[in-house]
Parts: structure tokens; sequence; C-alpha cells
């Protein structure tokens, strides 16, 4: 079942050009003169129902503006979008009732109050019953940790600890969706953890499908199987993160430590060599153009291997090198 369906969705904003010149002002406050911003570009793709997708680019390359779209917020100016079988724009407060919502930098827990008052709240507007409230927000606290920063005022969390109840608050309803739009942005590395480890479980637990905009690399490897990435409102890339990988990941990081000193001279033709020290050697190379085998024979001759370490660039490098050719 497919639980997003897109097709040639386009949004193109006005924005109201600057006067220039003398008396320019004046014209501009009778006459404006506006120009138009595509922010999405005939953008179609498809998302599964459970599915976890990541949906990632650039800043300014429509991912926010596709999110809003897609939970009502925004009128596209063209295309055709369905969510869970509503059309966002049109049905959205049908809609509301089947997903959940984050934006990483909009929060919805009041501030001033503890989050139990607001998951209360929420359980209301969303038309739970008190027990079913109670059970639920039982479940969450549990899931994502959070049982002892419920009766603490919003304000008085740390970032991360109040991420883990926006995120915990946009589930309270049991919705079939999640649109996450930065959800780890400015968490420290224990923070982001707890995070994903709550989605990646109701994900499994409760089939929770999950849209994931993110600069997070880490946030893709951890949790999205497939992942779609846009620039200047156009899919310049759509497949699993594993073929991502695999694809892309040809340059390998090696660290070799001999048991002898490494001779002054150190050379191998098509390897880049990072550093020399005395006893070790650090280099990269392209699988695509120099053969394993034969590094890995080279490494060999120099000397007795005391320990060596072959790893891939983050993945990070990878989605910065598929921004740049899409820029070209």
């Amino acid at each position: 079942m497919t639980s997003i369906e897109v097709h040639s969705l386009h949004k193109v904003f006005q924005t109201k050009r600057k006067a220039a010149g003398l008396g320019a002002s004046t014209r501009a406050l009778f006459k404006p003169e506006y120009s138009e911003v595509e922010a999405v570009r005939k953008l179609s793709f498809q998302m599964e129902s459970g599915e976890l997708l990541g949906f990632i680019g650039p800043n300014g390359a429509g991912k926010s503006t596709t999110i809003k779209i897609l939970t009502g917020i925004l009128h596209p100016t063209d295309g055709d979008a369905k969510v869970l079988g509503y059309v966002p724009w049109k049905e959205r407060q049908k809609l509301a009732f089947h997903i959940g919502t984050v934006f990483g930098q909009r929060p919805q827990l009041w501030y001033h109050l503890p989050a139990i008052d607001t998951f209360t709240l929420f359980g209301k507007i969303y038309e739970l019953d008190d027990r079913e409230i109670k059970k639920r927000i039982d479940f969450l606290t549990e899931a994502f940790e959070i049982r002892d920063l419920l009766e603490t005022p919003v304000r008085k969390l740390s970032l991360g600890q109040r991420m883990r109840c926006e995120v915990a608050a946009s589930l309270l309803h049991r919705p079939k969706l999640i649109l996450l739009d930065e959800p780890s942005i400015g968490l420290d590395v224990v923070a982001k953890q707890h995070i994903r480890d709550a989605i990646r479980r109701m994900n499994q637990e409760e089939g929770v499908g999950v849209l994931l905009t993110s600069h997070d690399a880490g946030d893709l490897e951890a949790l999205c199987k497939r992942v779609i990435i846009i620039n200047h409102g156009q899919i310049v890339y759509e497949d699993k993160v594993s073929n991502l990988k695999r694809k892309h990941l040809t340059s390998k990081l090696v660290e070799v430590r001999y048991a002898q000193e490494v001779p002054a001279n150190f050379h191998l033709n098509g390897v880049e060599i990072l550093k020399v020290g005395r006893y070790g050697v650090k280099l990269r190379f392209d699988t695509n153009q120099t053969p394993v085998d034969k590094v890995m024979a080279h490494l060999s001759s120099v000397g007795d291997l005391v320990d060596i370490t072959i790893s891939d660039p983050p993945l990070e490098e990878v989605i910065a090198k598929i921004y740049r050719e899409a820029a070209k």
C-alpha cells in the first residue's frame, strides 16, 4: 500500500523586488514588481506504507516546501499529491488525524508548561478518551525515556530532551505516517541516538512510516532504507541507501602499522599518500582506478604488518559529492 503519491508537484513563490534608484521606492509602493522562485519543480515520487524514507538535499533544495505541501500547510502551484489517500491541501483536517509532524525549528510543545500538559491537550484534540490518553502517554514515555521530564516546564529542558518530547507528542494519536523535518538539528551524539532508537522502535512495533529530512548522514544510515536526494526542487538521485554506499563509496582509507620503520621513499602509483610516520602509513585510493589486491600486495612487501585498518569515507562526503555534481 502506498502512503505518499506525488505527481509533477510544482510550487512557485512570488517575491517582491527591491526598488533601486531615485524615486524607485515611491513607484514600488504603487506598482510593485515581483519575481518568481521555483521551490519545487515537477517532483514525482512514491512512498510505501511503513517505509523509512530519507528525503534530503542542500539548503534551499525544496525539502521543507515539499513537506509543507504534503501536510496541507501550503497549496501547490500545480501537480497532484495524496497522503494516505487524502489530498493534503483539500482535506487537511482529516489528514491530521492520521499523520504526525515535527519541524525541528518550530516547537509544538507549550513553552512555559510541562510536556505532560501538551500531551494531554493533544489527546483531547485527537478525540482520545482519558484511559487511552494515559495508556498512550505511559507507552511513549517509556519508549522515548522521558518519564522524568514530563513534569518539567519545557523551557527548562535541554534541546535533546525537548526534541524527544516533541517526537513523542507527534505520535500520541497513533499516526500511520510521521514527517520529520530536521529532528536532530543541534543535538549531541547521545540525544540523536535516543531519538533514532525510539523512531526505529515505533516503526518496528507500530508500522509507522517515516519521511525524514536531515543534514546528518548518521540519521540516514541509522534509520532509512531508501533515500531521495533533491536539488533545486528536482530529484537528482533515488535508490536504496545500501546501493548509494555501494555505487559511490569506491574510495577507501587505509591505515597500516609496521614492525619496522617505513622506508623514506615509500610510494605507490594510483594511491594518495596522506601521511607517512616512522612506523605507519595512511593512504587513500579509488577502487575503480586501483585494484585492492595491488595495494595490499605492495603494503605487505614493504615489511611485517602489525595492524591494518580499511574504512569507507563518511557518507556525508558522498552526499556532498552528489550535491556538487547536481549543481553543475
